[in-house]
């Protein structure tokens, strides 16, 4: 990974070097993990991403601000392009804001043909399972107990955590907002992915002829509608 960022900013470098030079100055070099075969047969549902759109993956994942206060936080993810459509942070994350921020993200991004989440009840909710049937999204729960049924957002929100919270200090929400928001810029438009042929989510996303467009805000979500009507999705790039 280190290696693909001195490229990409111009450096000629091997990729043994770089790693030799970081094992020097102590810096963390990880060693890739073996596969193991997993006994038994699993029993969720598999849906694996075959192009844009396809499976769209969300999920939550907490920390606490400098004082001590919960922060939740709401991901987004296309299983397909790995790109991040949106980290939502509040000390609450309800149903309400989850299908907000469905809404706001289908308007900017398209429909999802599948949505790939754990039972928890902002996933589960009677409004969002009744908005979900009526926009014929189809969902994939995971087994209750089985994070491994959902990889993808399992994996980014490693790199989440190792990347953007565990180095950070928040002193209130809106720092966090802020602070979340410029890391998932970086994550999609900077930092290569490997399963991408080391590409960024964006420039892979450019090759199957997708212009990135404009993210979400960050600050608070305003009160939508959320009356069951059917979404008009238009090309609106403002989020």
């Amino acid at each position: 990974m280190m290696t693909q960022r001195l490229r990409q900013r111009g450096w000629k470098v091997n990729r043994k070097r770089v790693s030799r030079l970081m094992g020097l100055l102590g810096l963390k070099v990880r060693g890739k993990a073996k596969k193991r075969r997993r006994l038994g047969l699993s029993t969720g549902r598999r849906q694996q991403a075959g192009h844009l759109n396809q499976v769209w993956s969300w999920d939550l994942i907490y920390d606490q601000t400098s004082s001590g206060r919960q922060l939740r936080m709401l991901t987004v993810l296309d299983e397909y392009t790995r790109e991040c459509y949106a980290i939502r942070v509040g000390y609450q994350i309800t149903a309400h804001t989850v299908l907000a921020t469905l809404k706001q993200l289908i308007q900017a991004h398209g429909i999802p043909e599948h949505l790939r989440s754990d039972n928890g009840s902002e996933f589960i909710a009677r409004a969002i399972q009744d908005w979900l049937q009526r926009e014929s999204i189809a969902t994939l729960y995971i087994t209750p107990g089985c994070p491994w049924e959902n990889p993808y957002i399992e994996s980014f929100h490693d790199k989440f955590r190792d990347e953007c919270l565990n180095r950070e200090l928040f002193d209130g929400l809106r720092e966090a907002q802020i602070m979340v928001e410029d890391w998932r810029r970086e994550y999609n438009q900077e930092r290569p992915h490997s399963a991408l042929g080391y590409q960024t989510p964006w420039e892979f996303k450019k090759t199957l002829g997708h212009p990135p467009v404009a993210s979400l805000p960050t600050g608070g979500l305003k009160q939508p509608n959320l009356s069951y009507t059917n979404i008009t999705v238009g090309t609106n790039n403002g989020g």
